[in-house]
């Protein structure tokens, strides 16, 4: 068994959908990045890239490539699903925390957590989906981004 952790933040901006576990958000503000910057799937996938020693996903899908400007990061947690299947693992389980003042999510995390068991060929049941607020402090209390967090359990 390997375990490994991820974390990512972005920051909300105008202009931009909210994009959380592969679910458009309603809200006024979206999350600025290269892909559709849903930092619920890339902290997911840095925690099994993690577990699995394989690096992480700027490793994987640079910034700096433009084959991933906009993309969807539901497709790349395919190609991580992929890659460690490729390799031998297979994942146990999926723990993970969205960290945001606002909006409230509570109503979202069920289709969160199909979005992403489907995307990585795993049961719902093997993947958790929490959020957080931080009582008003820091970058995301004052609503300036959203952060997340995610371990990973591989056989």
């Amino acid at each position: 068994m390997r375990i490994g952790t991820g974390y990512d933040v972005h920051k909300l901006v105008e202009d931009r959908k909210l994009i959380l576990g592969g679910v458009e958000i309603p809200y006024e503000k979206g999350l600025l990045g290269h892909s559709d910057a849903d930092v619920l799937i890339h902290a997911v996938m840095d925690s099994i890239l993690g577990a699995a020693a394989l690096g992480d996903i700027g490793q994987h899908f640079p910034d700096s490539d433009d084959a991933y400007k906009g993309i969807s990061s539901i497709l790349l947690l395919q190609k991580v699903a992929e890659l460690i299947k490729k390799e031998g693992y297979e994942i146990a389980n999926i723990d993970s925390t969205i960290i945001a003042q606002r909006p409230k999510l509570a109503k979202f995390i069920p289709e969160m957590r199909e979005n992403m068991a489907k995307a990585l060929g795993i049961d719902i049941s093997q993947i958790n989906v929490k959020a957080t607020t931080e009582e008003g402090l820091g970058f995301t209390g004052e609503g300036l981004g959203i952060a997340s967090q995610a371990i990973c359990l591989l056989m």
